[in-house]
């Protein structure tokens, strides 16, 4: 096996380690701007639509591109744009120039950056990775966001109740502008830009390349099943996500109850009031504890090739089950099921990642990510929508359970049914 820690991968990581430090406060500090600001969820709400809504339609578009130019110079271009754009934000803000349409705008631009950047980024990192380090490569990624928002989160909970947001977005723009220095210093060999030069660059060059693109996945029965079965996947985890916190928040989650005598008391949590937030808290960070056990232990140990599509198989029916029941539980095992859950959905990121950007051609890399990450958003986007809808007239715990119940028939009835297809790209040495 050769050496995984090559130059390439030691700049990409180390820039990725710096700019999802920034992100983590970024996340964290613009939606407490703007309900601070606007006092309403609903404008809340509107906001983090704003913010989805490029996440949906960029990625197509922007495969095409980023395989015909370089994923390099878009990454590093893209994040000085965003160092320059938090810079403005920290100005509005010391000059007190917020403006809610204003804002609304600013989400799409945030969104529109980290759609493009997103697929860049998925695009460039497999050609980084030396030979046979597919998995150790994408366990370290897995590992990156949950230790960021670990360490930065609480940090930038502190300052804001200390020092305010200005010192946040001060601090996101600096981490963006070491990102895409650092990042500049990555000596890519694109291949894919000699590759696909033949023909000059233009309109009808752009739309047969997208058509390509999309040809292309049609006539790939593995990467269609596994694309389907992630749109499901994630429409049921945008369900879940817009419901778990406001479950939590209300008199249900006020009643959960502990299998210890006294627990809510030794925690300071014997009055209702907060404390279903606080155990919400405490079970995302269970959960967040979960995926760093788990991407390390993906780091230290290789999965034999022909488990691979079993094991995913098994995990994705597993997740199924733990997080349509757990809002059932005790809050002990609340915890307990959704550190397995957290360990588990690591696994079921890494093997998808890595044998995917393995199987799909370099240079047909960007428009595979781009529609990829299309149905995904669409998926969750769907599913939040959904959630929204019916949490109005019927139970939190209903509608998370109905919406995993038919992950799991996706489970069967897509992965499992195309599985001589789907085998071909997950069990195979990366």
């Amino acid at each position: 096996m050769t050496k995984l820690w090559t130059k390439n991968f030691t700049i990409i990581t180390m820039g990725t380690v710096v700019s999802m430090l920034g992100n983590a406060v970024a996340g964290f500090a613009i939606g407490l701007m703007v309900l601070d600001y606007t006092e309403s969820t609903l404008l809340y709400a509107i906001f983090m639509i704003c913010y989805s809504l490029p996440r949906v339609i960029l990625p197509l578009l922007a495969g095409p591109y980023l395989d015909r130019f370089s994923r390099k110079k878009t990454i590093y271009l893209l994040d000085f744009f965003s160092a320059a754009l938090y810079a403005v934000i920290a100005m509005m803000l010391f000059f007190d120039l917020f403006n809610y349409i204003f804002f609304l705008a600013l989400s799409m631009i945030v969104g529109s950056v980290d759609s493009v950047y997103s697929v860049a980024y998925e695009s460039l990192y497999p050609t980084l990775i030396s030979k046979g380090n597919f998995g150790k490569a994408y366990a370290i990624s897995s590992l990156i966001y949950p230790i960021a928002n670990t360490i930065m989160v609480p940090i930038a909970g502190i300052c804001y109740n200390t020092v305010g947001l200005i010192p946040l977005f001060i601090f996101n723009s600096i981490s963006f502008l070491i990102a895409a220095i650092v990042e500049t210093r990555i000596n890519a060999d694109e291949t894919h830009i000699i590759n696909q030069k033949a023909e000059k660059f233009s309109a009808a060059r752009f739309k047969n390349d997208l058509k390509d693109g999309v040809n292309y996945l049609r006539a790939e029965p593995g990467l269609m099943a596994i694309c389907a079965y992630f749109f499901v996947t994630m429409m049921a985890g945008g369900a879940e996500g817009a419901l778990v916190l406001p479950f939590f928040k209300s008199e249900a989650g006020d009643a959960v109850t502990s299998i210890f005598p006294g627990l809510f008391d030794m925690l300071g949590l014997n009055n209702a009031v907060g404390r279903g937030v606080a155990v919400y808290t405490v079970i995302m960070s269970i959960s967040t504890f979960g995926r760093l056990v788990g991407g390390a232990l993906h780091y230290k140990i290789r999965l034999q090739p022909e488990w691979k599509f079993a094991i995913a198989v098994t995990v994705y029916t597993s997740i199924c089950f733990l997080d349509g029941s757990y809002l059932f539980l005790p809050v002990e095992l609340m915890m307990l099921m959704k550190f397995i859950t957290g360990f588990l959905a690591v696994n079921s990121f890494n093997i998808r990642i890595s044998s995917t950007q393995n199987y799909v051609p370099n240079e047909k890399r960007g428009r595979f990510n781009g529609i990829s990450q299309m149905i995904m958003t669409a998926g969750t986007i769907i599913g939040q929508l959904m959630a929204g809808a019916f949490g109005e007239i019927t139970s939190p715990r209903l509608i998370i359970v109905i919406s995993l119940a038919i992950n799991l028939v996706a489970v069967f009835g897509i992965m499992v049914a195309n599985g001589r297809h789907v085998k071909r790209i997950y069990n195979n040495e990366v």
